[in-house]
């Protein structure tokens, strides 16, 4: 596999860091030992992909609650600044910060390549030697940890796990006659009844290519890719399963709302909420952000597994940390906020995701939806990655998403897309 462009990048950002020697986020441990010398606060920051200040999601007001504990606990001595901006642009500037020498001390980071663009050139700092101090056993299992392992060691901490499913509007299926899909026909046939009742069937952000790539993912699913296979090049993307998958996502798309394209991923999710749609296909994470935005609406929210397939995507936040802070150990004393008993019980009870250690919870207190959740967990035979975090690159990744979303403005068939995906994949990953 041809070295990703992002991962060289950083990399010579990350050399002109530790020549420099300086900057926010930017210097060496040793600062660590002068700061305590001289007795002032460790100022360390922290980047997320949503405004703590204005937000309605709860798993964000949560991290919040992390934040402000934290700096009251550690009064004096620690102190973390968040540094916050939206989803879409979240990478961008993250990856701008690492060039300009001041990477974040801590950030949030998606598992798989998009993590492992931060390992290659040493922007992300090991963890193994912090959680063998006993914090790595109060975690559910080792397993959590294995899209934030590289060559035997731990570069990123879960916070949560989700699942992509399909969220369905009860009062809607019930007054159109519908009952929960569980097959690829059934799907198509409950869209149809939800529109012959005047309902929008789905709502989506089709434009957000990520949105558009996690429906993707499950059709591929459906038709039986092989992502390994095609990695090592024993299978090709135009054995026909990919044209069959884009075929069937043209096909559903008559049913999505006839803003997709043009709306974000927000206000699709606020379509759902406000009863302007009667399915939304999202993660799980979707939760805090349905209840957060309209608590009233729980009550006939219901969820169900994309149908047809039988393994679900699941995907959790991770948090990693700057190889060149000068305070890791104000790092890791923040970062073990985010899995105590506080904030995984919040996770479950408050946020609705599942959590990733031991911490027992009041299941009565979490949002119903939860408990849907965990029944197709427990229905599913098996997990798999998001497509865009399961291919041999973040370009991988992204040309695939890009793909799918040119498949659905009708900028390119199926056919074609499948043969865009098999030339970049000979030309950039076997």
């Amino acid at each position: 596999m041809k070295k990703r462009l992002l991962a060289v990048v950083l990399s010579v950002a990350m050399t002109a860091a530790l020549l420099a020697g300086c900057g926010a986020g930017g210097g060496t441990s040793d600062g660590n030992e002068s700061a305590s010398a001289e007795g002032g606060v460790q100022e360390i920051t922290w980047m997320f992909w949503d405004d703590l200040n204005a937000t309605e999601d709860l798993i964000s007001k949560g991290y919040a609650d992390v934040i402000d504990r934290f700096n009251a606990d550690y009064e004096g001595q620690y102190h973390v600044t968040a540094v916050t901006t939206n989803l879409e642009e979240y990478y961008p500037k993250l990856n701008a910060l690492v060039a300009s020498n001041e990477t974040p001390d801590v950030f949030i980071v998606s598992p798989g390549p998009n993590l492992e663009v931060y390992v290659e050139p040493g922007v992300a700092a090991p963890l193994d030697e912090y959680l063998a101090d006993g914090w790595k056993d109060s975690f559910t299992s080792d397993a959590v940890f294995s899209q934030m392992t590289y060559d035997g060691k731990i570069y990123a901490v879960p916070l949560n796990i989700a699942a992509a499913c399909a969220f369905y509007n009860t009062e809607m299926f019930e007054a159109a006659g519908v009952k929960v899909p569980e097959t690829w026909d059934e799907m198509l046939d409950a869209c149809k009844k939800l529109e012959a009742a005047g309902y929008t069937p789905i709502t989506i952000s089709a434009g957000t290519a990520w949105c558009l790539s996690m429906v993707a993912g499950y059709l591929c699913e459906m038709e039986g890719v092989d992502l390994a296979a095609l990695a090592d090049g024993s299978a090709s993307w135009e054995d026909g399963q990919l044209e069959s998958a884009a075929a069937k996502l043209v096909e559903l798309s008559q049913y999505f709302q006839k803003t997709a394209a043009g709306d974000t991923n927000d206000v699709a999710t606020a379509n759902f909420y406000n009863e302007e749609a009667a399915i939304l296909i999202q993660g799980s994470w979707a939760i805090a952000q349905i209840n957060g935005s309209n608590p009233d609406f729980e009550s006939k929210c219901g969820v169900f597994q994309f149908p047809g397939v039988e393994r679900v995507i699941a995907k959790s936040d991770s948090i990693a940390m700057s190889s060149t802070t000068k305070y890791p150990e104000a790092c890791i004393a923040f970062m073990k906020y985010f899995t105590d008993d506080t904030a995984q019980k919040y996770t479950a009870e408050i946020g609705g995701k599942i959590p990733v250690t031991n911490v027992e919870y009041d299941a009565s207190k979490a949002p119903a939806q939860l408990a849907y959740v965990m029944e197709v967990f427990g229905a599913a035979n098996g997990t798999f990655g998001f497509y865009n975090e399961s291919m041999p690159s973040t370009e991988a990744g992204a040309y695939f998403d890009d793909l799918m979303v040119s498949v659905f403005l009708g900028d390119m068939t199926p056919a074609e897309a499948a043969a865009d995906m098999e030339d970049f994949y000979a030309g950039n990953c076997r």
